[in-house]
């Protein structure tokens, strides 16, 4: 199992350590609610070392980029950030990622920790026009500042106005005193932040400064669990739980991603399935009756027919009710169907909601 180059800060401020993604990663620290709390409501730290980077470079990187996944990586300038997916040929989803643009001709793919190997041979496949890629991932630290109050936390760290930069864009600047750090207004929590870059031999100065410039915020350092529940509140698909090699990108709702202005993998399948309609989609349900929903439960109609399965699924800690998301027939995917959550054997009552749960 691969260690974060923080992970001795991590077990020396208690974290209960758990294998995730074939990292040894913290969980928690004081308790997933009162960690989810801290970042809705001030400002708190995740380890994110574990996710993958990927340099791509040359003339034809952005010709690879827009061949390999399905937003139009064109629309994207110096500085700027896209969500985007890799679709498989068989209409699934090989990952979802962010793409970087860092210049012209440079390009930083972000994928998932436990996809580093299949993202890198699969683009890879593709990479008929000899780009030049290097998998930095083994060398690189993020961390994922998150919260409403992230900006005045780390302001005294950097000569870049954190407050004014806008959603989706980076810079290259100098933070807690080292060069080359990629600054960047992202997150996967819904509530407002940063996810900084740099390589491993700085991450514990990085995090100490951090530490210390949050302190008179209340900052605190978050695990993966309250990463889950705090994406899970904003509908924000998990790769392996929401999104997979079998689903794909429209009848998990990233149509808004899947732009037919190019030719990409198994664009032409997907655009006649966008045209035809999806038979299943996936949908946001709040729980009515009592019942935590977990992956794999079945979703069942009034008659009791399995209609879908659940895919994710938390007692929400900020809306203090239980939620969940899942794919049903289309058909039953109108916001206020009832539904029902089979669980231990007995049919619990739901509703389908609109995303994202937490507004």
């Amino acid at each position: 199992m691969k260690n974060t180059a923080l992970t001795d800060k991590h077990i020396s401020l208690g974290a209960k350590m758990v294998p995730f993604a074939g990292y040894n990663m913290p969980v928690q620290y004081e308790g997933i609610n009162a960690e989810h709390a801290t970042v809705r409501s001030s400002v708190g730290v995740f380890d994110v070392s574990h996710m993958g980077e990927f340099i791509l470079k040359g003339e034809q990187a952005l010709d690879l980029i827009q061949r390999v996944t399905s937003n139009d990586a064109s629309k994207l300038y110096d500085g700027k950030v896209q969500y985007s997916c890799l679709p498989n040929e068989d209409g699934g989803i090989v990952d979802d990622l962010l793409v970087y643009r860092i210049d012209e001709l440079t390009y930083m793919l972000v994928v998932n920790a436990s996809n580093i190997e299949k993202d890198w041979n699969w683009i890879q496949k593709f990479n008929t026009n000899g780009v030049e890629m290097h998998n930095i991932s083994d060398k690189t630290s993020l961390l994922a500042i998150q919260g409403p109050k992230a900006a005045e936390a780390l302001q005294s760290l950097t000569d870049v106005d954190l407050a004014s930069m806008e959603y989706y864009n980076f810079v290259k600047g100098r933070f807690a005193g080292i060069d080359n750090v990629v600054i960047s207004a992202t997150g996967y929590t819904g509530a407002g932040g940063f996810e900084v870059y740099f390589d491993n031999e700085h991450a514990d100065m990085i995090w100490d400064a951090i530490f210390e410039a949050g302190k008179p915020f209340g900052i605190k350092p978050i695990g993966l669990g309250a990463r889950d529940t705090l994406r899970l509140e904003m509908g924000f698909c998990l790769y392996g739980n929401d999104i997979d090699d079998t689903t794909s990108p429209i009848a998990a709702g990233l149509g808004w991603i899947t732009k037919f202005s190019k030719v990409f993998t198994n664009s032409e399948a997907l655009l006649a399935e966008k045209e035809a309609g999806v038979a299943r989609k996936l949908i946001g349900f709040e729980m009515i009756d009592r019942g935590i929903p977990r992956h794999d439960y079945e979703i069942v109609d009034g008659e009791g027919n399995v209609i879908g399965k659940v895919t994710s699924g938390t007692q929400s800690p900020s809306l203090q009710k239980a939620i969940g998301m899942g794919y049903i027939d289309k058909a039953l995917a109108k916001e206020g169907t009832e539904i029902y959550i089979n669980i231990r054997n007995q049919e619990i009552k739901a509703k389908v909601v609109k995303f994202p749960f937490y507004k």
